[in-house]
């Protein structure tokens, strides 16, 4: 039998230059419930909506500090919950973007992490390196090293593919991994119809301790070591169960 996603018409949403509900300037939740119609009529059957998680916006949201919350901009978890049912009225299915590579350094298991270097938090992420050292030379999609100091003054430091507030997360650890399946059946128990999974292919990564061939034999310069960070085979060992446990 087939699912309404084998011949899916996807519009994608950027909740903040859609549609402002409340003339503060930034398109919302409300905003978005505001032109269902609008929707309907042009014929799609499922929506992806951009992150609407809170977050400091360093990236546009895709930089995460609480998965359970929406952010104040777009509006209160009533109105995430009614735009769920009123898209669903009009035979609309809602796909959520899901971070699942890193989170914002003001989540509060960075936060603690970085607070308490015993914190059981310190391992939802990757610390590496010591005498503030790089433990190679991989460099950042956004610049300069994939390596940041630790602002605990440990020595060590803290990885991040993105930007320098984006700490990756550890997937390694299945704290992490269970954590994260948690928030994505919390919001299917919303009724959410499906996830889109932003940067999954970077959660596994390579031996930290191996540099990247640079030709001119320069390993204090950064390079993207995207055959280090990318696609590797345990991104297909860890996403296979998630995914089985979500689409029960």
């Amino acid at each position: 039998m087939p699912h309404w996603y084998d011949h899916a018409i996807i519009y994608q949403i950027y909740p903040k230059s859609f549609q402002d509900s409340n003339g503060d300037g930034l398109g919302d939740l409300n905003g978005i419930r505001k032109r269902i119609p609008y929707l309907k009529n042009l014929g799609v059957n499922a929506v992806w909506l951009n992150p609407v998680f809170v977050s400091p916006q360093v990236d546009n949201g895709y930089d995460v500090s609480n998965y359970f919350a929406i952010d104040p901009h777009m509006g209160t978890m009533e109105d995430m919950e009614n735009l769920i049912k009123d898209l669903h009225k009009a035979g609309i299915h809602l796909i959520m973007d899901f971070v699942l590579n890193h989170t914002s350094d003001q989540h509060p298991w960075f936060q603690d992490a970085i607070k308490n270097p015993d914190s059981l938090y310190r391992d939802y992420y990757i610390f590496a390196g010591h005498d503030g050292k790089r433990p190679n030379n991989w460099g950042s999609f956004f610049g300069g090293s994939v390596w940041e100091p630790d602002p605990a003054g440990t020595g060590q430091s803290y990885f991040h593919l993105f930007d320098k507030r984006m700490p990756d997360l550890n997937w390694k650890n299945p704290e992490v991994r269970h954590a994260m399946l948690e928030v994505a059946e919390y919001w299917l128990k919303k009724g959410i119809d499906g996830l889109r999974l932003d940067a999954f292919i970077h959660i596994g990564k390579a031996d930290l301790r191996q540099n990247y061939p640079t030709g001119d034999g320069d390993v204090n310069k950064p390079i993207v070591a995207e055959p280090f960070f990318a696609n590797l085979p345990q991104v297909q060992e860890w996403m296979r169960p998630f995914c089985e446990q979500i689409k029960q």
